[in-house]
């Protein structure tokens, strides 16, 4: 079998992953797991944090932004790494950034979603532009038309997660105010699935998990973002070998180098200093 040349240098490229902030490393972190050879640079444009308050226009504006900085840096595939990019910006992006593969992590939440309730309730919790552009819903239905999908708007979530509040009374409370409404109904109409539809929400787990019980599935998009990386490197032949070891990860932020490894720890799972931060601007 002959080798594409070409082909196996592009393998060697990195893998683009974008957020508004810090919560994308929770995708990161998965992704980085999966294919621990791969090289990532990640970027959080945390100088126009959130994105979930924003107009869709601005949001489709700071996404190509974003994956304009990241094509410039040579990645092989981009994952859109923010719920509310993936919702709002994805198709712009897929044509903007073409023959390049773009994932984001809507449709993974959407899988996951429908693989973990066994009643086909579902409630999904994101920012305000997600939930009001229905995608999520969309993306649940179209696997299952049958599917009952309440949603609620949280975006004190993203303030307390770039906080690094991630529990505590004051972090169950804001949780309570949140999830009560969709939760204290009757049994059989109570949702068994809460879909995390931000990437800043998993590291508020154990607080949802408090509130909830332990009868609610609760799912984000990361590992099945992860499995969905896997096949679309290997159906387009970009999976990098393990000749070259461990793989790397480049961090960039828009804004605060310090204020992103401190919070952005929590996030990715292990420490991280500011001089592992470089800021960039869009």
């Amino acid at each position: 079998m002959s080798i594409d040349p070409a082909r196996e240098l592009r393998a060697q490229a990195p893998v683009g992953v974008f957020d508004s902030g810090v919560g994308g490393l929770t995708v990161l972190r998965a992704l980085a797991a999966a294919l621990p050879h791969e090289d990532f640079i990640y970027l959080g444009d945390t100088a126009r944090l959130p994105y979930g308050t924003k107009s869709p226009e601005s949001i489709r504006r700071y996404a190509l932004q974003a994956a304009a900085l990241l094509r410039e840096r040579g990645v092989k595939c981009l994952v859109v790494a923010c719920n509310t990019a993936s919702a709002v910006a994805l198709d712009d992006l897929a044509r903007e950034f073409a023959p390049v593969p773009v994932l984001g992590v809507v449709e993974p939440g959407a899988a996951a979603a429908c693989a973990a309730t066994h009643s086909g309730r579902i409630a999904v919790v994101a920012t305000e532009s997600t939930v009001r552009g229905g995608a999520y819903q969309q993306a649940i239905w179209r696997r299952r038309p049958d599917a009952v999908v309440a949603t609620r708007a949280c975006p004190l979530f993203v303030a307390l997660a770039e906080e690094g509040w991630t529990e505590g009374e004051v972090v169950e409370a804001v949780v309570h105010r949140y999830l009560d409404e969709l939760f204290a109904v009757p049994a059989g109409t109570r949702p068994d699935t809460l879909v995390l539809g931000c990437t800043h929400f998993p590291v508020l787990s154990p607080a949802i998990r408090n509130v909830l019980g332990a009868g609610v599935a609760i799912v984000d998009s990361a590992e099945t973002t992860a499995a969905a990386l896997v096949g679309v490197l290997d159906r387009a032949g970009l999976r990098r070998g393990g000749a070259g070891g461990a793989g790397r990860i480049r961090l960039l932020a828009t804004d605060s180098a310090e204020r992103f490894a401190r919070v952005g720890g929590t996030f990715l799972g292990r420490p991280l200093d500011a001089a592992d931060v470089e800021v960039v601007d869009l």
